[in-house]
C-alpha cells in the first residue's frame, strides 16, 4: 500500500489539493490533525498510530523570511530588514510547533503542499511522558533524551540547514559548528 500512496503523491491530484489548501489558509496557522496526510512518508520517518504520538498541520508564510523592522522601542541605528537565510522554511515550521506544543518532541516534518504565499507541513511529534512512548524501542530516545530538539537544531531539517548533511571534507567548516569554527585560531 506504501508503494502506492508514494506514487500517488508524485502526480498529485492539482484541484482536490487547491482546495484542501484554500481550506487550510482559512484556519489557523498551527492545527493539530487527526491522521497524516501522507501516510507512507509519516510512517517513513517514525510516525505510528498509537498514544503519545501527534501530527500537526503547519502554514508558513514564503518569501525570504525576511526579519521584521522593529515598530516601537528602541531601534537599531540602521533599520535593516535583514535575511534570515540559516534556516529554512521546515526547521522554522518544526520551531514554532516545538514552542506552542512545549510538553512534547519533534521528531520529524515533511512537506505536504505549497501555493503562492505560503509553505505547508506536517509535524510529527512524541510526548514525553507517555508510557506508551517510554516502553517503544524506537522513540522513547526521543522522550528521554534533553528537550527541545528542534530549537537545538538537531533534527533532520536543521542538520541539513547547518550544512551537516555533507562530508567534513566537501565542507569542512560546519564542523563542530559555524561558530566554533570561526571561534578558533588560526
Amino acid at each position: 500500500m506504501a508503494k502506492y500512496l508514494r506514487e500517488a503523491w508524485k502526480k498529485p491530484d492539482e484541484k482536490a489539493l487547491r482546495e484542501r489548501m484554500t481550506e487550510w489558509r482559512r484556519g489557523e496557522a498551527i492545527v493539530r490533525v487527526e491522521k497524516p496526510l501522507r501516510l507512507d512518508k509519516a510512517r517513513n520517518l517514525g510516525y505510528k498510530a498509537k498514544k503519545g504520538v501527534v501530527v500537526v498541520r503547519i502554514r508558513v508564510k514564503r518569501g525570504g523570511h525576511k526579519r521584521s523592522r522593529p515598530n516601537k522601542g528602541r531601534r537599531s541605528k540602521r533599520l535593516h530588514i535583514r535575511k534570515n537565510l540559516t534556516m529554512n522554511y521546515r526547521e522554522i515550521a518544526e520551531q514554532r510547533v516545538a514552542r506552542k506544543y512545549d510538553n512534547m518532541e519533534v521528531l520529524n516534518s515533511y512537506q505536504i503542499g505549497k501555493d503562492g504565499l505560503h509553505y505547508f507541513f506536517e509535524v510529527i511529534l512524541v510526548s514525553r511522558v507517555a508510557p506508551e512512548i517510554l516502553s517503544d524501542k524506537q522513540l522513547a530516545p526521543f522522550a528521554l533524551a534533553p528537550q527541545k530538539r528542534a530549537l537545538r537544531g538537531i533534527t533532520s531539517a536543521a542538520r541539513k540547514a547547518r550544512g551537516l548533511r555533507s562530508s567534513p571534507v566537501r565542507a569542512p567548516k560546519v564542523r563542530p559548528s559555524l561558530r566554533a569554527h570561526s571561534r578558533r585560531g588560526n
